[in-house]
């Protein structure tokens, strides 16, 4: 029985509060903005809620769905960003069902003045019944139920019949007509409004289900409402179909409706363009951008790019890059090699291993990775490097290694920078420090013996440098098909191994126990200790 995912409970949590740094480290998973719901749903948002208004008059099958769907992506696109995606075909449907709404408007006095039928008066109705019942008619039409319909049907049908027996049973029947006729109309005027009328998309009911429960209440409270009242709307309803002054009325105004529909053409124009320019900025390529030079103005930055496509053309076919997880589609897509992990890891002991040898000293981690890489690859180059990211690697290699920052630091704040943005001691010792700083500031060196720079791109966003005396061992146990677990012989899913000489590293892990897996038994991290006395309140744990 699977869990539920630390990402799904964080739709229902805060996101920074899952128990999990790795989830709470992803800023996709903040909740969205209003400028995120303005850019990316634009003009149908200005007008989902008037079909919301709509919906709340008309109350249909259809709207009752709409209103769960909309509830249903407000909550959860307000809790993570990336679900802002959901709300779209649900405002686009309020949108359209206010645009429907106007048009029907607009054009239902036309189609009444054109013939179409327009809403029955109380009195109209039981007078047409008496005659289609009079005349045989098998569909008797009236704002009644169906079952008052079927019962017309019924009467008319046992009308005709007696019309063809004899002259004394003939009387016999046109006495017993018009009793029932008599007490049809009166009981039609004492039970003509005891139940709502039938709207057009109420013709027919399916019975059992929420809709015949609703139908069940709705008459209940039609009934309990005089019946001077009822027949009072049900004969205004019919006197707005029907007076020829009313419908010119209604026309002058559908003329004024759309008139001022047809200003609404340059923020249609606006919003077209709009969409364009969303979709030209999300189909651009993330690894070629625009950026604002000192010196050249605009110019196209795409050193992420050419940094992959150095690695594809001057390393060999089976090297491995080591890098945070973040890089590891484009390493293997446009570098065409092997990554270390990538946004489908769903390993986080693997990935808190990850984040812990590259926040260790230098020669610590250069140990674990001359077993497992032939490449380092770091960001740099500043704004959303590695640097910046770097707290949040070591905070998840603590969630496994718990000696990595220490129990009593959970968020691992010995590793950061100081408010004058120099590093602290921690961080300046750390692999992933030197590697983006390599010669940039001063005294802030990678050791050769360790790690070799041989490549940095021409706006310094991307460096990459060889890892130096490679366990060869290491590299042919990994890659010997012996050495894989399939889930089934001849299975193309085959989860790789650490090699052995890692075991010691590895030993040292404590298995994650996440808290929304009641699969697995076992203490809980400091961090995730952490996050639930600060969600209880500083209170008994969760």
């Amino acid at each position: 029985f699977g869990p539920l995912s630390a990402r799904i409970r964080g739709l229902f949590v805060k996101h920074t509060k899952t128990g999990n740094p790795l989830v709470d480290s992803v800023a996709e998973h903040q909740p969205a903005s209003s400028g995120i719901y303005a850019n990316y749903l634009n003009l149908p948002l200005d007008y989902g809620f008037h079909g919301a208004a709509v919906c709340l008059w008309k109350r249909s099958s259809g709207c009752y769905f709409a209103a769960i769907y909309g509830a249903v992506a407000i909550h959860f696109s307000g809790k993570m960003s990336r679900l802002v995606l959901i709300c779209a075909p649900i405002c686009t449907i309020g949108c359209a069902i206010w645009c429907g709404f106007v048009l029907d408007f607009a054009l239902e006095p036309i189609l009444l003045l054109l013939g179409k039928q327009g809403y029955k008066g109380s009195e109209e109705d039981v007078d047409g019944e008496k005659s289609s019942v009079k005349n045989g008619d098998k569909s008797p039409v009236k704002n009644g139920t169906a079952e008052s319909k079927a019962k017309a049907k019924s009467e008319a049908k046992d009308a005709k019949g007696k019309e063809n027996k004899g002259k004394q049973a003939a009387d016999s029947g046109k006495g017993k007509t018009q009793e029932k006729a008599s007490a049809k109309k009166a009981t039609t005027h004492a039970g003509e409004f005891s139940q709502s009328p039938l709207e057009e998309h109420h013709e027919e009911h399916r019975p059992g289900g929420i809709m015949q429960i609703k139908h069940l209440i709705k008459s209940g409270m039609w009934e309990a409402v005089p019946e001077s009242t009822r027949k009072a709307y049900v004969d205004g309803r019919a006197f707005i179909d029907r007076n020829p002054l009313v419908l010119l009325a209604r026309l002058g105004l559908s003329a004024a409706v759309l008139y001022t529909v047809m200003g609404y053409e340059p923020k249609v124009t606006t919003f077209v363009q709009h969409c364009h320019s969303v979709a030209k900025s999300l189909s651009n390529p993330k690894v070629v951008t625009m950026m604002r030079d000192r010196v050249h103005g605009m110019v196209k930055m795409d050193d992420y790019l050419k940094g992959y496509q150095w690695i594809d053309q001057n390393t060999p076919k089976d090297s491995r890059v080591i890098a945070w997880w973040d890089y590891g589609y484009q390493i293997t897509g446009i570098a065409k090699r092997t990554s270390i992990a990538d946004g489908n890891t769903w390993n986080h002991e693997h990935i808190a291993t990850l984040g812990r040898t590259l926040t260790s000293p230098e020669k610590k981690a250069h140990n674990a990775i001359r077993h497992i890489a032939d490449y380092l690859l770091v960001w740099a180059g500043g704004g959303g490097d590695d640097l910046a990211k770097s707290p949040h690697l070591a905070r998840i290699g603590n969630s496994v290694f718990p000696e990595h920052c220490g129990d009593d630091d959970p968020r691992c704040n010995k590793f950061g920078f100081h408010q004058d943005r120099s590093p602290t001691p921690m961080m300046a010792k750390s692999l992933l420090y030197k590697a983006v700083m390599h010669n940039l500031a001063a005294g802030v060196k990678l050791d050769p013996r360790y790690f070799k720079e041989v490549h940095t791109t021409k706006h310094g966003k991307m460096r990459v440098y060889q890892v130096m005396n490679i366990s060869q061992e290491s590299k042919d146990w990994i890659a010997d098909p012996q050495n894989k677990i399939c889930d089934a012989p001849g299975s193309w899913y085959c989860v790789g191994q650490y090699p052995p000489a890692l075991e010691k590293l590895i030993s040292k892990r404590k298995n994650f126990n996440q808290v929304e897996d009641f699969n697995r038994v076992g203490e809980k991290s400091a961090y995730t200790k952490m996050i639930e006395k600060e969600r209880s309140g500083g209170g008994r744990e969760l």
